[in-house]
């Protein structure tokens, strides 16, 4: 039995791990993810909030080598028998079923330090979306989710303090509003589900162009 990748562009994939048959996460494959983990004896999947193919590890070094690789009756599912390095989740926890509906509560704590794998402002957008989907509690971050008008607001603020900066105050008092607004910035593509990645992926596209030719392109396209 083959995919139709024309009829399902993206498939849920599930990684398993191959001894303990524990589920680790579900993720997504297109079919160029499907053929780089063929390939590559490793898992690739593709990310709908990056919007690229992604190795999985690929910031962390927690890699999913792949032991076997199974479709299911339909042809729509994928499920992955892997080995995996480390941990699974951005967490830190071996697995991202983590939270129990039913017990209301946290069953797996983190077993891995995960600071210093990856980049603080990766670290603060994931942040950013447990608040966003957690109920009840209350922050700062999570009143602003619930808020747009209070979010634009103070990202214009943010923004206009940072100018202020500077023009005319000392470097700590530039660093201090530019991670003001570096925050807010991150809260407004947490409301939109935007990943910072993809701001990088922009920042990367534009390297080698003039920024005068980058802003024409941009009036060619409206």
């Amino acid at each position: 039995m083959r995919i139709n990748w024309e009829k399902n562009p993206l498939l849920p994939a599930i990684a398993q791990d191959s001894k303990s048959n524990q589920v680790l996460m579900l993720a997504y494959m297109n079919e160029e993810a499907f053929n780089l983990t063929l390939e590559t004896g490793f898992a690739h999947y593709f990310s709908r909030s990056k919007q690229r193919i992604w190795k999985k590890g690929e910031s962390s070094g927690h890699t999913q080598k792949v032991e076997d690789l199974l479709i299911d009756c339909d042809a729509d599912t994928i499920l992955l028998k892997v080995e995996q390095k480390g941990v699974a989740c951005h967490t830190g926890r071996e697995s991202c079923f983590f939270t129990s509906v039913i017990q209301e509560r946290e069953i797996l704590e983190p077993t891995v330090d995960i600071n210093s794998k990856y980049s603080v402002v990766d670290m603060l957008y994931h942040t950013i979306l447990e608040r966003k989907m957690g109920k009840g509690k209350k922050s700062w971050t999570k009143k602003l989710l619930d808020d747009k008008e209070l979010l634009l607001s103070k990202i214009r603020e943010e923004a206009d303090e940072l100018c202020v900066a500077i023009n005319e105050e000392s470097d700590e008092q530039v660093i201090y509003e530019a991670a003001d607004l570096l925050y807010h910035s991150l809260v407004g593509l947490g409301l939109r589900d935007v990943s910072p990645d993809r701001v990088k992926q922009e920042l990367k596209r534009r390297f080698g162009t003039s920024g005068i030719t980058e802003k024409e392109s941009r009036k060619e396209k409206k």
